[in-house]
């Protein structure tokens, strides 16, 4: 099965008057199981980060607060745009996704990955992105 680029949602539980809880499972509302989490914060407005890709990590990204703008581009050459604003929401990215993302300075980004960290597990060069492409 191909899996895609696609916004997850996660079970939104409470009310106005008391707050709200949502839940993410490893194979469950996350389609792999969990190896890490970090987190991103204080990002100035307007920087982008992120630009690279995976051979083998499967992540899913969450704005806990703030919005973070993600651009997609896939190995068929298709490029995507996602807005994350709601911390019951999360943007899966599979192996092989270059991504790049701008976020506001308030924003707080959690990140669920498959693997562990890996440094050769990056794809941090763009023109070797593109190489990847055309030989697909």
């Amino acid at each position: 099965m191909h899996k895609e680029p696609h916004i997850i949602q996660f079970k939104k539980i409470g009310q106005p008057s008391e707050g709200y809880l949502s839940i993410c499972e490893s194979n469950v509302e996350i389609p792999f199981t969990l190896k890490r989490t970090f987190w991103t914060y204080f990002t100035p407005d307007g920087i982008t980060r992120g630009r690279h890709a995976h051979y083998e990590t499967e992540m899913v990204l969450i704005a806990l607060s703030g919005i973070i703008e993600i651009m997609v581009e896939l190995l068929s050459g298709e490029r995507k745009y996602f807005t994350l604003k709601n911390p019951n929401e999360g943007l899966y990215l599979p192996p092989f996704t270059w991504h790049e993302m701008t976020y506001t300075h308030t924003t707080v980004q959690l990140v669920l990955t498959s693997t562990e960290y890996n440094e050769s597990d990056y794809i941090r060069n763009y023109d070797n992105f593109k190489k990847l492409q055309q030989s697909k």
